[in-house]
């Protein structure tokens, strides 16, 4: 496959390569979790999570987390308001943002459970040779696209070295219907199972400046999260919505 890297002398592996984004999310999680703290105790003093410090705060976080943000980034999730009660698309949405490109953001719907499989939606973009034809495919948004997830274990960057997917961030990757012949390779081969994909028909898109007028407006908003509560096991999962609301917390998103 043109530009699909399934060896171990990809041109992008490299063992000095940084890997800061987890780590930075979680850094940023504690300093929250400190500004929690500290208002919970009526202290004078606050922490700006975006504030860099030489060492990490050492109040501990839990295993699954999520708080709000100031501004979207890729990797984070928008959450659908009371506002949008009544929009059947839209309506207790999780998105998760996959690009803050320079057309403006795009994002998949994750908690829209699937009732067909690729085959029964006679989608053969995303069926290679049938390949993923009984594999399920959600509802992603109202554009018009194919798209797919890829998951890979901790110690595993089978993903990031096929040089044709995009990382959301650790462990989560997506590609789209450009790369899903690669993906196919990469069962075959048994460099990842079909089980670490998840199919997708339609995505989310905004101009430039749209999504955060939509969140000013107050229609959604905007989260970061641990990468375990938005892994694949979370796709298609209806009670997302409702539990991520916990992780945040006492304060409603609207």
């Amino acid at each position: 496959m043109t530009g699909c890297h399934l060896d171990s002398s990809s041109p992008l592996d490299d063992d000095n390569k940084p890997t800061l984004e987890s780590d930075w999310r979680s850094f940023r999680a504690k300093l929250v979790a400190v500004e929690k703290v500290s208002k919970s105790e009526d202290s004078s003093s606050w922490t700006d999570p975006d504030t860099v410090v030489d060492h990490p705060p050492s109040i501990p976080i839990t295993d699954k987390w999520v708080h709000t943000l100031h501004e979207p980034e890729k990797g984070c999730l928008l959450i659908a308001t009371e506002k949008l009660d009544g929009v059947h698309i839209f309506e207790r949405t999780v998105i998760l943002l996959l690009s803050m490109g320079p057309i403006g953001p795009s994002g998949i719907i994750l908690n829209r459970p699937s009732l067909m499989s690729i085959k029964e939606m006679r989608s053969p973009i995303l069926d290679m040779a049938g390949t993923f034809s009984d594999r399920p495919l959600f509802f992603g948004g109202p554009l018009e696209e194919g798209l797919f997830l890829a998951s890979t274990k901790r110690d595993d960057n089978s993903a990031g070295k096929s040089g044709v997917f995009e990382e959301v961030m650790e462990g989560l990757y997506y590609g789209t219907k450009e790369s899903v012949g690669c993906a196919a390779e990469m069962v075959k081969r048994n460099v990842i199972g079909a089980g670490d994909l998840r199919f997708f028909d339609g995505y989310c898109g905004w101009e430039k400046e749209q999504l955060n007028e939509e969140i000013r407006a107050g229609y959604g908003t905007i989260a970061a999260s641990s990468p375990n509560v938005i892994g694949l096991a979370s796709v298609g999962n209806v009670g997302l919505w409702d539990e991520i609301l916990g992780l945040l917390g006492p304060r409603k998103v609207w």
